[in-house]
Formats: C-alpha cells, structure tokens, sequence
C-alpha cells in the first residue's frame, strides 16, 4: 500500500524560503545592477526606441504586463507584449527597427523565446534580456543583460525570480526617466518587502480551503499582481482562479459573481484604485465573499488584507504579491498540496 507523502511544515517549504528571501535578493540585484541599468538608461534618453515589445511567458510575462503600466505611465511610450508564436510557429518578420525588445525568462532558454529574441535582433530592435541564469543562450545572444540575481530557486512555483523581474524592470524605468519619487523607492524597496513578507492574510488561506473557483481582480499596474496570484491559486493550490482588471470584469464575467463566490482584489494606490474598490464593493453587496487589499486605510467590503508601508504606487505590486506568497504556500498546504511540487509540472517549460 503506498501512503501519501507527509507534507512539510509551513516554513520549510522550498516555496516558502525561498519567497523569504526576496528582499535581501531585490537589495543586492539593485547594487549589482545599478551600473549597467544606468548606463541602458543613459542611451535609450539619447536614442530613444520608438516603442517597446517584450516576450515571456508564465509568470514572467506578468512582469512584462507590469513593464507595460510603468513604461506606458511614466515614460509615455507604447510598450505592446509579442506573441512568441508570431515569431517561433509561423515565423512571421515584424517591422522592430530602433525598437527596445525585452525578453524576460528565469532559465533563459525556452526555444521559442529564442527565437523571438534572434528574429528581434536581426530585424534591427536592441534586445534586453532580463534572465535568472547568466550562462544561458538568451544572455549570449542579448545586446544587454539585466541579471536577476535571484540564485537557485528550486520550487516549481516562482516567487524570488518573479519579484527579481519586476524588480529589475523597476529600476530600469526608474533611472529611465529620472524620476526622482521612483529613484528615492528603490532604495526604501526592500525593506518594505521584508514588512510585507510579515503581512497576516491569513484570513484568505482560512476562506479559501474548500474553494473551487474565484476572481483575482486588480487594475493598472496592479493588474500584474492579479495575474501572478491567480496562476499561483492554480498551480500551487489546484484552485480555479482568474484574473481580470477591475473594469474589464464589468464585461461580462461579473454575471458568474454571486452569493459566496470568493473575490480577491487588489486595489492599486493610484488613479485605479478607486475603481478596484468600487468593483470589490459591488460583488460585496451580491453577498460575494471579498477579501480586499487597499493601502488607503478605509474600510472596505469583505475581509480586509494588511499592505506593508508603500514607499511609492509603483512598488505596490511587489508588496501586494510579497504578502500573497506567504499565504499562498500555507493555503496549498491546508489544500493537501506541496507547492513545491505542482503536478504535471516542471521548473523549467521549453515551449516552441
């Protein structure tokens, strides 16, 4: 007879150390990096690309969402998400001259990110890879490498290397555009990760026990939070969720919200936040179960989540998923899952 194995405790998970370390891993990527991104930032203000492309997949092409919100918002540049399959599948040539070309990937060798990368280059566009793995094929071929810095991380489920990507595209946009609101946050970033590592949400790991679906709703730049947290409720928890930005919601899936179903939504500290609010507050008077992060201290409908002190609305997303993964892993655990170890699944996907 073979028993099922013993799952870990909560905080001797791979998932759960190594999510622990991201504020010392962010702290020590700024340093390493500073030089190089001032340097890619001093030139892309002389020669400014006509617009950005990025290409990723799984968690980080959620970075690239949250890249799209901070380039777009702060720097005014249209920054669109290529779909590797244009590129790997029907190797279709786009028109990328002058263009900044960002591939994010924690391996760095998914083939069809390659292929997209080398397409990129050789149609004219300068590529920057941001990448865990510094020996890898996407950090020979790339014109510049962002490192991510986040060392091994063996648990299937990213956490370190996801907050690593955003962390790296922040401070990029940060001395991109001289910001000085955004250069002052990169220094007060980790700590505030180390604050919100220590956030309770526990009441969302005891709501969501016996859930089989949900929404995760966030907008702007917080829509990347929501899309991270919903891919982690599936793979890590085997619970049914999706993201979606708290207007686009309104267009149609909002009719499947009703009495009991769980919301969780993250209401971004910026001009989107009031409308996050006023979403999570409706499905609240459907009589919806709603857990709401909001870093403006007001009540709120549902269960409300503690957001670490947030040193600018840019760093929100980080914070806001920096908590989640706490809860995240013990969730799984209480869900008889081992995050460490999603079934049907490897750390490293090699698609074409």
């Amino acid at each position: 007879m073979n028993l099922p194995m013993a799952l870990p405790a909560e905080d001797q998970t791979l998932m759960y150390r190594e999510a622990a370390q991201s504020a010392d891993v962010v702290a020590a990527q700024f340093a390493r990096n500073r030089p190089v991104v001032e340097a890619l930032a001093a030139s892309l203000r002389a020669a400014p690309p006509p617009f950005v492309v990025t290409c990723a997949r799984g968690s980080s092409d959620h970075a690239a969402t949250y890249a799209k919100y901070l380039f777009e918002t702060r720097l005014g540049i249209v920054t669109a998400s290529a779909s590797p399959s244009v590129g790997s599948v029907y190797e279709a040539p786009l028109r990328l001259a002058g263009a900044l070309y960002l591939v994010i990937s924690q391996s760095g060798k998914s083939p069809d990110l390659l292929r997209n990368a080398e397409a990129a280059k050789a149609a004219g566009a300068r590529v920057v890879a941001l990448v865990n793995v510094e020996d890898s094929p996407l950090a020979a071929l790339a014109d510049t490498v962002l490192p991510l810095a986040a060392g091994p991380e063996k648990s299937v489920a990213a956490t370190k290397s996801y907050l690593a990507s955003l962390a790296a595209i922040l401070q990029l946009g940060a001395h991109w555009s001289g910001d000085a609101g955004l250069l002052a946050a990169l220094d007060a970033l980790p700590g505030a990760l180390r604050q919100a590592w220590q956030a309770d949400w526990s009441s969302l790991a005891d709501g969501l026990v016996d859930a089989t679906n949900l929404f995760v709703l966030g907008r702007g730049l917080g829509l990347a939070a929501a899309q991270e947290a919903a891919l982690k409720f599936k793979e890590t928890c085997g619970l049914h969720a999706e993201a979606y930005s708290s207007a686009e919601v309104k267009h149609g899936p909002m009719a499947l919200v009703g009495a009991g179903f769980p919301v969780l939504a993250f209401a971004q500290p910026d001009e989107t936040g009031a409308g996050t609010r006023a979403a999570a507050e409706e499905f609240g008077r459907r009589g919806a179960r709603v857990w709401l992060a909001a870093a403006d201290g007001q009540s709120g409908p549902g269960q409300a989540l503690a957001l670490a002190e947030v040193p600018h609305p840019a760093c929100a997303p980080l914070l806001v998923i920096q908590s989640f993964y706490r809860a995240i892993n013990a969730l799984a655990l209480r869900r008889g899952f081992n995050p460490d170890l999603p079934p049907h699944l490897n750390k490293v996907t090699e698609t074409v």
